[in-house]
């Protein structure tokens, strides 16, 4: 089954975000039929914000790394594409269908001096078209899932507008939609029945179940950069303890019980 076909089961696609090689082997080994990198997530181990602060080069390095222990299909996070221009942003997308990444994210929102803004949808929209229309011309198969930022930045008529740019994103050649921070369960059925498109849904405390999702019509959910989040938690607890506690017999528990 291809990366398409992930999209159009009986169930949703749950996407394992992942953020390094041993995160990729750990997502292959517990069975999950896909693998997409969390920039939030990859930026972190970096010692970087997210938003498109570290280098493309970076992440390239780390998608190659990632790609180096797993056959499972690979989409890449690329924020805003890591360019100003179309021409730039086809570029970076070139070199990850050349180390065989199958989809992309990308997002109609853009990080400046720490602020993120949602791009004019319409500017946006024609921009995403020069870039499908590119890959096309030369053949270069590439799934481009769309992200909106509309809830995310709790638009006043984020329904509305989420609408628009579903519908303005098709016709621009998206080949999915995703929504971050979308929990509401009549706004995940009004998008979802409102586009050709899959959608896409992200980890939040307010997510219905994947079983509901399902029946709302989501094709898509995403983790997001929570695990990592979580992981990096329970470091920082363990460290706190192991320093505290001048001992590391917190770090043996697992293994005496």
């Amino acid at each position: 089954m291809n990366f398409i076909e992930l999209h159009n089961q009986n169930k949703p696609l749950l996407i394992a975000n992942v953020w390094d090689a041993k995160s990729a082997i750990a997502a292959q080994q517990a069975g999950y039929q896909a693998l997409g990198t969390s920039s939030a997530a990859i930026a972190d181990t970096l010692g970087y914000e997210d938003g498109e602060s570290i280098s493309f080069d970076e992440l390239f390095y780390i998608v190659t790394r990632i790609k180096s222990v797993t056959n499972l299909p690979l989409s890449v996070d690329v924020e805003a594409g890591f360019g100003d221009t179309a021409e730039e942003i086809i570029v970076n997308l070139k070199r990850l269908i050349q180390v065989g990444i199958v989809g992309i994210n990308l997002e109609d929102s853009k990080v400046v001096d720490g602020v993120r803004h949602l791009n004019d949808a319409t500017e946006f929209a024609c921009k995403l078209e020069e870039i499908s229309a590119a890959l096309s011309h030369e053949n270069n198969p590439l799934f481009l899932n769309v992200r909106t930022d509309t809830y995310l930045l709790n638009h006043e008529h984020a329904l509305e507008e989420t609408l628009l740019r579903g519908q303005l994103y098709e016709a621009a050649g998206a080949n999915g939609l995703f929504v971050p921070c979308l929990t509401l369960e009549h706004d995940i059925e009004t998008i979802s029945k409102s586009s050709n498109l899959p959608l896409n849904v992200m980890c939040m405390p307010e997510l219905p179940t994947f079983e509901r999702l399902g029946m709302l019509g989501v094709k898509r959910i995403s983790m997001g950069n929570f695990l990592h989040s979580v992981l990096q938690s329970n470091l920082s607890e363990l460290m706190l303890t192991i320093q505290s506690q001048q001992s590391f017999a917190g770090v043996f528990v697992d293994e005496r019980s």
